[in-house]
């Protein structure tokens, strides 16, 4: 088993599609800018994260078709310097929420939200001290 990817549905598929590729700076796959469906990848590794507009899923169990309530889940990025990856997506029109700040003492975090309301965590990951 491997994991290919985690599916955002979204309405506004633009303007997600603008801020995964345009604000945090992933390769979309095939550059349909206005949907229903696409795939964007970091620099490393093979997962991704997919939107998928959510009308095209109304129908398959039905409360997919739902608007969302609530954080119903957490996107998570790894990144090798918090602050200045910070600094890049902020003056790319990201509003960070939080951050950057130390959440354990091996990780530093900073939270923002995509334009559906979705959170995204950056993760900068420290050696191990002591």
């Amino acid at each position: 088993m491997e994991l290919v990817q985690v599916r955002l549905l979204v309405t506004d598929f633009t303007a997600c599609y603008r801020f995964y590729a345009d604000v945090l700076g992933l390769k979309p796959q095939s550059g349909a800018v206005e949907g229903p469906y696409e795939k964007f990848s970091p620099h490393a590794g093979s997962a991704g994260i997919a939107l998928q507009d959510r009308a095209m899923t109304a129908g398959l169990p039905a409360e997919l078709g739902d608007t969302a309530t609530g954080h119903r889940s957490l996107v998570v990025l790894r990144v090798d310097d918090l602050d200045a990856y910070c600094a890049q997506i902020t003056a790319r029109g990201a509003t960070l929420l939080h951050g950057p700040a130390p959440m354990t003492d091996r990780m530093r975090v900073a939270h923002v939200k995509d334009p559906e309301g979705n959170l995204v965590e950056l993760q900068e990951w420290l050696l191990l001290r002591g």
